[in-house]
């Protein structure tokens, strides 16, 4: 081998060997790179898995960049200011109380952790929901009344929404115009308060009352409603008289509320029933009689008589017409009877009369029973006396009740309270005078009630008045003129 090519080995071995050790370098270093790599991408995944992301809040507490152990003993001390608003107006500033958080609370802050876990590191903001196991009642319970309390008064101050409405005017159907208001839907808002998240600031979005408009299908059935009403005619019995009420005749004024019931204004049927006790209502009035001589005289129907209570009446037939009854007999009848009850409404002849009844004539000083149109008996008798004002009243009153072997207590003008007993005993004023035996008297002259009448009572020979009192029967009319 010449220099030349030995020179040239060597050279090539040197270039070998610089080769391998080259190589050997760039590997360590690849294998380097690669274990560092490996170790940051470790702990960076440890850490992201360990860790919160900095952006991220519960309940508006930062916990960022926080384990979930160190997260929950920072929400241990959260509190939560209460404040509420609906949109940017502030309606309530409530006293501060703690979230709540325990360690119970631990695996739930765990899932957060894990949900929101990232392999880089993560800047966008986010706040979790969480409810507190041990959660006291403040926000759902007290804070809630609170809100709603304070909205109620709010509303109180505030302009209401009109609804459009479906009237009856002066007998025409109008449609009302609605306006909108100021006030709050405070059920909506209820409804969005229960919502809310579990942080200090609760913001409500603000929804209003909202009226209801002329073209909707509520006013619609109003307008229908009406228009029904309107149709309806009652059949309306007064004893034996029937008159035909139509309600578009005495119905001029009327509305329907929310839950469609009719309110019916009753000017009109008042005056319709007032009309009617006109006609043939007794109670009070100056009736016509025929007397047994044949004279027509005129007599007041005082206890004995009837009359229809207007007011009452007139709200029973406001609810037929609602109901859509065809016919109503009338039912609130009112008289000076002891309850107050009307006598004589049954009866429809003889001037509301009857034919069976007593007839007093104070001038005659005699009296004459009838029975189904027939006189059955007639005697003199004393009346009242004259000279001191104890008169027996003049009117029409009716036989209270029947006492036999009965004790009489009173006074008399002059004279002390008196006890007298009777055989028999029929009252028919509220005042003590009525139809009794005197075997006291003996002045039974036709003038006798002059100077020496009774105290208001109407005496009766004993001898005839066990027949009066069988004939006589209780709530028969006693016409005394």
């Amino acid at each position: 081998m010449n220099n030349a090519q030995y020179e040239l080995t060597e050279e090539m071995s040197r270039m070998k060997k610089n080769s391998i050790k080259w190589y050997k370098n760039w590997k360590f270093m690849i294998t380097s790179t690669i274990i560092v790599l490996a170790l940051l991408i470790g702990g960076m995944s440890y850490y992201q898995a360990t860790r919160f992301n900095s952006q991220i809040t519960i309940n508006d507490t930062k916990v960022g960049g926080l384990t979930a152990e160190k997260a929950v003993k920072k929400l241990k001390t959260a509190i939560l200011a209460n404040r509420v608003y609906v949109g940017k107006q502030q309606i309530l500033d409530a006293e501060d109380t703690k979230m709540g958080f325990t360690d119970d609370d631990l695996p739930e802050v765990k899932k957060i952790l894990k949900s929101q876990w990232s392999f880089f590191p993560s800047f966008k903001k986010k706040n979790y929901l969480l409810i507190p196991k041990e959660a006291d009642q403040y926000r759902s319970v007290t804070l809630k009344k609170l809100v709603e309390e304070k909205l109620v008064t709010m509303n109180k101050s505030l302009k209401a929404p009109v609804n459009a409405q479906a009237k009856l005017e002066q007998g025409q159907i109008v449609i009302s115009k609605s306006e909108n208001g100021e006030q709050y839907d405070i059920a909506k808002l209820m409804k969005d308060y229960e919502k809310q998240e579990f942080k200090s600031d609760i913001r409500l979005k603000p929804v209003f009352l909202q009226p209801i408009k002329e073209d909707s299908q509520i006013v619609k059935n109003e307008e229908k409603k009406l228009r029904e009403l309107l149709k309806q005619t009652i059949d309306y019995k007064v004893q034996k008289k029937v008159y035909s009420l139509k309600a578009s005749e005495l119905i001029k004024n009327a509305t329907v509320s929310k839950d469609m019931k009719i309110t019916i204004d009753p000017s009109e049927i008042k005056n319709k029933i007032t009309e009617i006790n006109e006609k043939q209502a007794t109670l009070n009035k100056d009736i016509p009689f025929k007397t047994s001589s044949g004279r027509i005289v005129t007599v007041k129907a005082q206890g004995y008589g009837w009359a229809i209570d207007v007011d009452k009446e007139a709200a029973l037939l406001q609810k037929a017409f609602v109901k859509g009854d065809k016919s109503v007999s009338a039912t609130n009848i009112y008289g000076n009877g002891w309850s107050n009850e009307g006598i004589g409404y049954e009866n429809t002849t003889n001037n509301g009369i009857g034919d069976t009844y007593a007839e007093v004539s104070i001038s005659q000083q005699r009296i004459w029973l009838y029975k189904n149109g027939k006189m059955v008996l007639s005697t003199h008798v004393v009346t009242g006396k004259h000279i001191t004002g104890e008169d027996t009243e003049k009117g029409i009153w009716y036989i209270l009740y029947k006492r036999t072997q009965y004790t009489l207590r009173g006074s008399a003008v002059g004279k002390s309270e008196y006890a007298i007993k009777v055989n028999y005993w029929a009252p028919f004023t509220n005042s003590g005078q009525g139809f009794h035996d005197a075997s006291w008297r003996t002045n039974w002259s036709s003038n006798a009630y002059l100077t020496a009448g009774s105290g208001g009572c109407v005496n009766t020979p004993p001898s005839v008045m066990g027949t009066v009192y069988n004939y006589l029967s209780t709530y028969e009319p006693v016409v005394i003129y």
